[in-house]
């Protein structure tokens, strides 16, 4: 009873903080009872936990004692498998050093416990409540769709893309991309492949270039009769250089050309991840002909394309404002 009467007196906030490649994103809402009074949206240009993003959530959590703090999981060892028990985890993937909660005692979501500790110690001074996975993010966002379809559902973020597929409500497969760790991997699969063929060089070789005897067969220079010929060479270059592009629209700006290679890395990721699940025996695999993609980036049509034209799929976007999301799970979950 004093609960209640303590509750009709303060206000209650919730704060969503969501981590990508370069920001903080912190999304707050105040609300008396059910009622939302305020909505409060701030980024900041970092990835750590600093002084700034400090004081801009004590401003709103210090005048009452229900405020509650929600994070999305950034962890790129995190997953989702097709079932809750114990028993039968272990035939998917080892989790001895991992966390998972069961969602609908229907399948399972799991993060590494060495990432969440210390996701728990870089924000101590303000202190998390709840950390969620984007699993359960995706499957709240989709409930409409996922009750009634099969067909893969897809997160996209700005490191990551979580991917599952359901049918009519049963997860059948869940993936979790982490596309930094996967350029990382083809940087140094680039250097490995480098360094091989350096190795491969033989410097006997290179110490015979120095008795090159075939130079005086390019014939004397006068061979270049006049100096329209000269000017004709010059030409014949400067067409080349022009022409070096052909095939680039030469309209597209810098940030169109990283969309585009952004999103074409993503089909691929995607691609990649469905044929895992067509493959592997482990997995109850299903032929999935539509896809639904919460975007929280702003993902261009090329990504759209490519499923179409490439694996053949209808495709349908909804964006996602992902702080709010995570607020309304965070709302959920309080209750």
């Amino acid at each position: 009873m004093l609960g209640k009467l303590l509750e009709s007196l303060y206000l209650k906030v919730y704060v969503n903080i969501v981590v990508d490649r370069s920001k903080t994103h912190v999304y707050i809402e105040e609300c008396n009872k059910e009622a939302v009074l305020e909505r409060i949206e701030q980024s900041f240009d970092t990835t750590s936990f600093d002084s700034n993003i400090y004081e801009f959530i004590r401003s709103y959590t210090k005048e009452t004692p229900f405020h509650y703090i929600a994070i999305l999981d950034t962890s790129p060892s995190q997953g989702a498998l097709p079932t809750c028990s114990e028993r039968e985890i272990p035939l998917f993937c080892d989790l001895s050093s991992s966390k998972y909660l069961c969602y609908a005692n229907k399948w399972s979501y799991y993060t590494s416990t060495p990432d969440l500790n210390m996701l728990q110690k870089q924000y101590k001074k303000i202190g998390l409540d709840l950390i969620f996975s984007p699993f359960p993010i995706l499957a709240n966002f989709f409930k409409d769709k996922i009750d009634s379809h099969l067909a893969i559902f897809i997160l996209i973020e700005d490191n990551y893309i979580t991917l599952a597929v359901f049918d009519h409500a049963e997860f059948l497969y869940g993936d979790h991309i982490n596309m930094k760790h996967q350029d990382e991997a083809d940087d140094m699969l680039i250097d490995d492949v480098i360094l091989e063929v350096e190795n491969s060089i033989d410097l006997d070789d290179i110490d015979a270039m120095d008795d090159i005897s075939g130079l005086d067969d390019l014939g004397d220079i006068e061979d270049l009769d006049t100096i329209e010929d000269m000017e004709e060479f010059s030409d014949n270059v400067e067409i080349q250089e022009d022409t070096s592009n052909i095939g680039v629209d030469n309209d597209l700006g810098v940030d169109e050309a990283e969309d585009f290679n952004e999103d074409y890395q993503r089909f691929t990721f995607i691609q990649s991840s469905i044929n895992t699940f067509y493959k592997d025996s482990r997995y109850k695999s299903k032929f999935v002909e539509s896809v639904y993609i919460a975007d929280s980036v702003g993902v261009s049509n090329d990504l759209k394309k490519y499923l179409e034209e490439e694996m053949f799929l209808m495709v349908y976007v909804r964006q996602i404002n992902l702080p709010a999301e995570i607020c309304e799970t965070l709302k959920t979950e309080i209750k």
